[in-house]
């Protein structure tokens, strides 16, 4: 199954037989201090035709208390959310943001994580569709979409710790961040020992889309991920991590995602910060 699809394989299919369900998904990181981003207000000014909001802070994560920025939601709130928005088992369904897809990806690994065969991302988000909008809200026939765990390979932080020893760990953040030089959002700057700086803004072009399979594939291959060694990704909170675990997908890499992932680790003064562009 492709894990990303185009405007125009999106329109095409949105006039097929089985046409999929949508999920808009806008949302952005906002530093603290920040004004914050209302993802609601920017689908009502205008959306894919048919089209549902999913909030990532309430429904495709859980509060943060502890376990990062954006733990892992509540099974039975996640799937409630889903099935508001038409999901179902037996239809497909496309995840689109605003850009640059962090939003999108983590809805999509959610919805592969708790079983759902057939998920893919709008490549290039809201930007790459050429068609008309729509300010109407949607309000599609319930779906009956029950969402089970474990489809694909979570860690936390222990299991990322070791992975980072034994296989290839990727840290998906900005690499000034990665490095320790800034911090603007968590308790201290570094990143996890032995992890590798794989900043996934490098996963897409100018135009925000992946670039294409084989060149994600020697991207990934110079870090170090060949798919040989099992390969893991964190970021912040998993949000943008999730985009690189589709990035990967997109290459024929199968990854796992460490969910809690830097705002989580760095919470914990027990747990060792490496700095610097050496992985150690």
């Amino acid at each position: 199954m492709e894990a990303i699809i185009t405007a125009t394989e999106l329109a095409d299919d949105l006039t097929g037989p089985n046409p999929p369900v949508l999920l808009d998904v806008r949302w952005q990181l906002t530093a603290p201090g920040g004004a914050a981003f209302d993802g609601r207000a920017e689908y009502a000014a205008g959306h894919l035709p048919g089209a549902v909001y999913v909030d990532l802070d309430t429904e495709l994560a859980a509060a943060p208390v502890g376990r990062g920025r954006h733990p892992l939601p509540d099974l039975a709130v996640f799937g409630a959310a889903m099935r508001r928005a038409g999901v179902s088992a037996d239809r497909p369904v496309v995840v689109y943001d605003g850009g640059p897809g962090w939003a999108a990806a983590r809805a999509w690994w959610l919805l592969r994580w708790t079983g759902h065969p057939d998920v893919r991302v709008l490549d290039g988000g809201l930007p790459s569709w050429e068609g008309a909008l729509s300010t109407d809200a949607a309000e599609p026939a319930e779906g009956d979409f029950e969402p089970a765990s474990g489809a694909l390979e979570l860690l936390d932080a222990d299991g990322a710790a070791a992975l980072a020893r034994t296989g290839v760990l990727l840290d998906a953040r900005a690499g000034e961040r990665y490095r320790g030089e800034v911090e603007p959002i968590d308790r201290i700057g570094g990143h996890i020992p032995g992890a590798v700086s794989a900043p996934t803004t490098e996963n897409v072009g100018p135009d925000g889309r992946f670039r294409s399979a084989g060149e994600l594939t020697d991207r990934f291959k110079a870090l170090g991920a060949s798919g040989a060694a099992p390969v893991g990704v964190y970021c912040g909170s998993g949000v943008s991590a999730a985009h690189e675990v589709l990035a990967l997908a997109v290459a024929g890499i199968p990854a796992a995602l460490y969910v809690g992932s830097w705002s989580e680790w760095s919470a914990d003064p027990s747990r060792p910060v490496a700095v610097g562009s050496d992985p150690q």
